[in-house]
């Protein structure tokens, strides 16, 4: 069984076999010579900010992204001296480059996992979008105690009925041919459903608002799923024939709690999105089709996130009988605004400090790729789920976010992963939709 270990302050996912690797984090030297150059007698001040890092040694070097990062926010916080990434040639021989701090400041970010996978379609319907966003909103309507909650839904409600009205040519012509004609059924369940939603309002029925906000934004979903006409973008070359998930899947994973005396299993529902993540997403469905995590147990669970797919053995990830190679895949940060993935690098090389990853760490069981932490193509069969919040992973402003590939959500049951302990074991993970958008399956080869 793998060792997991992880710095406490910038929660590297580092994965090992027998001891912790000397290459994981680096020494501060150069990070105070560099600092102390730049800043002067100001250094000082900081110069105390150390990292503790979970199993080290007590001569272990201290993290580096902890010091830089701390020592960034103490400054950008405290001082207010400027972002240390805007200057990235001053730093390039020293390590790498802190993200600009701008983005902690960023708006109200969304944290509900069906929101985020409606608002990472590859669609560019602002009609439609425009229904959504007051749907959507109710959630944060529904904040107001009492039943003075309900005269804000009612706006949200009224303004959703105005613009689907006004907008529904527009939604139409918006649907991809070949599904248009499910797409304007589908919209035809929304403009009753609304009808029926403003209702209970009327009736001041607050209990009834939120299963009936979920029945239209699934609406909505579905509308927005029926715009996309085929998958969006070319994989590049080098990855092409590797198992892809064009377009997205379901997965339904059962776990078996050990030491819950009130529960026996939880089932667990994810969304993959192949549209965002379509490497990543496919080789997660591919050794699902392989079963490859039935039987394994949770290996990590430390109240940050649930870590798993470690094999039995030496290897640290899926060994490909027809190579009897461990099977890796790249580094794969699909940007807000860009038409297809970034492969291989993290936003800090590529310069991007400020960019908006289409799938974030915002929601309560985020899934993403564990991989090593100083090679960004080393993914394989170990993934993760983020569990919470702390005060340099807030939503928006995630130190994760463009460092690990996030590849899908958990939509159905997500609180219960908090209860997951080291030892649970995952009785099965079964596809129950989009097995038809993977290509290239090498578990079909496999027989």
């Amino acid at each position: 069984m793998a060792t997991i270990i992880s710095c406490k302050f910038c929660s590297s996912l580092v994965t090992s076999k027998s001891s912790i690797p000397t290459s994981h984090c680096r020494s501060s030297k150069l990070w105070n010579g560099a600092f102390s150059k730049r800043f002067g007698s100001r250094w000082s001040s900081y110069n105390s900010i150390k990292c503790e890092l979970q199993n080290a040694k007590k001569s272990r070097p201290f993290c580096l992204k902890e010091i830089a990062i701390s020592t960034a926010l103490a400054f950008s916080l405290i001082t207010g001296v400027p972002a240390l990434g805007s200057s990235a040639d001053a730093y390039a021989a020293t390590g790498p480059v802190i993200p600009d701090l701008s983005v902690l400041i960023s708006g109200p970010p969304i944290k509900d996992p069906g929101a985020l996978l409606r608002y990472a379609l590859p669609i560019n319907n602002k009609a439609i979008r425009e229904v959504q966003k007051p749907l959507e909103d109710i959630s944060e309507s529904l904040k107001i105690s009492g039943v003075k909650a309900l005269d804000s839904v009612e706006r949200n409600v009224r303004q959703a009925s105005r613009t689907l009205k006004q907008g529904k040519d527009l939604i139409v012509s918006g649907l991809a041919e070949s599904k248009k004609e499910h797409g304007v059924e589908v919209l035809g369940k929304l403009e009753v459903g609304l009808d029926e939603l403003q209702k209970i309002v009327e009736d001041r029925d607050r209990e009834a608002v939120a299963p009936k906000q979920k029945e239209l934004l699934n609406y909505v979903g579905s509308v927005e799923e029926d715009m996309v006409d085929g998958f969006p973008y070319e994989v590049p070359e080098e990855y092409r024939n590797m198992p892809l998930l064009k377009g997205r899947a379901a997965v339904d994973m059962k776990v078996k709690v050990k030491d819950n005396p009130n529960v026996d299993n939880y089932v667990f529902h994810i969304v993959l999105d192949g549209y965002n993540a379509p490497v990543s997403s496919g080789n997660f469905v591919d050794l699902v089709e392989r079963h490859f995590y039935d039987g394994m147990e949770i290996q990590r669970a430390d109240g940050f996130v649930v870590q798993t797919g470690d094999p039995e053995g030496p290897a640290e990830g899926f060994i490909d009988p027809s190579t009897e190679k461990t099977r890796t895949i790249p580094l794969e940060i699909m940007v807000d605004g860009e038409k297809a993935p970034f492969y291989g690098e993290t936003l800090e090389e590529l310069g991007l400090y400020k960019a908006q990853t289409k799938l974030p760490f915002n929601a309560f069981g985020t899934m993403a790729v564990a991989r090593e932490e100083f090679d960004n193509n080393s993914g394989s069969s170990q993934v993760f789920w983020l569990l919470k919040e702390s005060e340099l992973t807030p939503s928006n402003a995630n130190i994760l976010d463009g460092r690990y590939a996030v590849f899908g959500y958990v939509t159905e049951n997500e609180d219960f992963l908090a209860d997951l302990k080291v030892g649970d074991v995952i009785e099965s993970i079964k596809v129950v939709s989009g097995l038809d958008n993977l290509v290239n399956p090498s578990y079909k080869i496999a027989g």
